[in-house]
């Protein structure tokens, strides 16, 4: 008994690789490190790491989006321009946006506004006005001349840019309300800087020229024809009234301008391309003012409701005029046709399709 018990330790005291029963100690003890009578090693399996990589680099690019995001709407200017009055317009259905260029010089140097012919006049004014209306009864982009002869609370009857040279955009925004009788739901400002600042950033824009246009106040010498105007030229294109029809056939230009950037902003060769959308991103943040309560979404969704008026989709229009006039505090100014506007603008309040009869170039 004691031989044999001896003989079983002195077995296992041998070298491990005499002994045929070794294959675990050899293996130090793991499971399936092989068969003890020979056969091939068992393979562990591996777990895939590749979702987990994927679920990391998700939450990566979802927080670079959201991050960016409200970076982007953090550089937005804002100012209390949609405030409350006695006797204000009540809601109306559908949403309206205020959009204005002004003439502000801010971000433009000495040599800049030399180079762009914008004169080196200081504070800002309005140099457009446009009332954009979308809802069910479609998209509607109308002017707004600068020169429209409007009551303006507190100071008598005036030119409609007068009242944002009295009382900044907040008195803009209440004579533009109590004139149509529509209430302004969101507010968009940019200077002559911001503006051109955001066509370079697309690469330009697309303009058909109706005829050979030469205009040294507003540094333009254009010719006739389709063509890509960068920021300066469509700057001046926006400015000039040199025209029989001044500041008639200016806001024409405007609202096709506005229409075509809006369309080059939005396609897939900007959106899709970080060399142009970057810059877009970040020039248009930094030179739009809007309203306090407006945000990035909300000029988002402007952007589009423009691409869908340069595509044919909607309405562009101006306010039919009525005939013309001057007076000692306005000099010259234009008046509105009442009772085509009041047509016009009773559509839009009910948020139903302009009719035909009221729509004018």
């Amino acid at each position: 008994m004691n031989e044999g018990r001896a003989h079983q330790h002195a077995a296992y005291g041998r070298d491990p690789y005499d002994d045929p029963y070794a294959g675990d100690q050899l293996a130090g003890g793991r499971v399936g490190a092989g068969d003890p009578y020979g056969g091939a090693p068992v393979r562990r399996r591996r777990r895939r790491r590749w979702p987990r990589v994927l679920g990391a680099i998700a939450v990566v690019l979802l927080l670079i989006v959201v991050g960016g995001y409200f970076y982007l709407d953090s550089r937005l200017k804002r100012e209390s321009v949609l405030v409350d009055y006695p006797g204000r317009v009540a809601d109306t259905p559908g949403t309206n946006w205020l959009v204005v260029g002004s003439d502000s010089r801010e971000g433009l140097s000495k040599a800049d506004q030399k180079r762009l012919a914008t004169g080196f006049a200081g504070g800002r004014r309005t140099d457009s006005m446009m009332l954009l209306h979308y809802g069910s009864g479609g998209t509607s982009l109308i002017s707004l001349p600068r020169d429209s002869y409007v009551p303006i609370r507190g100071h008598g009857s005036n030119k409609l840019n007068a009242a944002f040279a009295f009382g900044g955009p907040k008195l803009l925004v209440e004579t533009v309300e109590k004139a149509t009788g529509i209430r302004i739901d969101h507010y968009a400002e940019i200077g002559f800087g911001g503006f051109v600042g955001v066509v370079d950033a697309v690469g330009g824009v697309d303009i058909c020229v109706k005829e050979n246009i030469k205009d040294r106040k507003a540094g333009l010498n254009l010719k006739a024809g389709c063509q890509t105007l960068d920021g300066g030229q469509a700057l001046g294109y926006v400015r000039t009234r040199a025209f029989a029809r001044a500041d008639l056939e200016r806001v024409e230009h405007q609202r096709q301008f506005f229409a075509a950037l809006m369309k080059k902003a939005t396609s897939p060769g900007t959106m899709l391309n970080p060399f142009r959308s970057v810059p877009l991103a970040m020039n248009a943040t930094s030179n739009f003012l809007v309203d306090e309560n407006d945000h990035l979404y909300d000029l988002v969704r402007m952007m589009w409701a423009m691409k869908g008026v340069s595509g044919g989709g909607g309405v562009t229009t101006t306010v039919p005029i009525g005939g013309s006039g001057s007076s000692a505090a306005a000099g010259s100014y234009i008046t509105w046709d009442r009772a085509k506007a009041s047509t016009m603008f009773a559509a839009l309040k009910q948020d139903q399709p302009i009719p035909q009869d009221v729509i004018t170039k």
